[in-house]
C-alpha cells in the first residue's frame, strides 16, 4: 500500500501534471472574461447595429420542431470573437516576446561549393574535382 502511495504521489508531483492543472484553472478563469466580454460588451453593441442584443430569438418550425438557428449563430459569433481575443491579446503578445529574445540564427557551414572549371557541385573540402578530375584551390574558411 506505501509503494501505491507513493506511486501516485510522485505521478502527481511530475511537472507536466502541475503544469497542466495550473493551466485548465487559468483557461476556465480566461474564458470567464471572455465570455463576459462578448456577452456584456460584443454583443450588446452588434445588437446596436442589428437590432436586437443577441440571435437567440431566431428560429425556423419545421413540422413543428423547433431548429434553433439564432442559438447556433450566437454560439458561432462568441467562439470568433473568443478566438480573436485570444489571438490577439496572447498569441500575437507571447509570439512578439518569444521573437524579441530569440537569438539570431548561425549560418550553417557549407557542406558543398561550385567546381570553378566545370561549375559541378563538389564537396566543400574537395581538392580534385570528380566530374572534370581538375584540381581546384583549397577552401580557405576563417575561424
Amino acid at each position: 500500500m506505501k509503494q501505491l502511495a507513493s506511486e501516485f504521489k510522485d505521478f502527481i508531483m511530475r511537472g507536466n501534471v502541475v503544469d497542466l492543472a495550473v493551466a485548465v484553472v487559468i483557461g476556465v478563469a480566461f474564458g470567464a472574461v471572455i465570455n463576459a466580454l462578448v456577452n456584456d460588451i460584443i454583443m450588446p453593441i452588434i445588437g446596436i447595429l442589428g437590432g436586437k442584443p443577441n440571435f437567440d430569438q431566431y428560429y425556423w418550425t419545421i413540422n413543428g420542431s423547433k431548429i434553433l438557428v439564432g442559438s447556433f449563430l450566437t454560439a458561432v459569433v462568441a467562439f470568433l470573437i473568443i478566438a480573436a481575443a485570444i489571438f490577439f491579446l496572447v498569441i500575437k503578445p507571447l509570439n512578439m516576446a518569444a521573437n524579441r529574445f530569440k537569438k539570431p540564427a548561425t549560418a550553417a557551414e557549407a557542406t558543398t561549393r561550385e567546381c570553378p572549371y566545370c561549375l559541378s557541385e563538389i564537396p566543400a573540402k574537395a581538392t580534385r574535382c570528380a566530374h572534370c578530375t581538375q584540381e581546384v584551390p583549397a577552401l580557405v574558411t576563417t575561424a
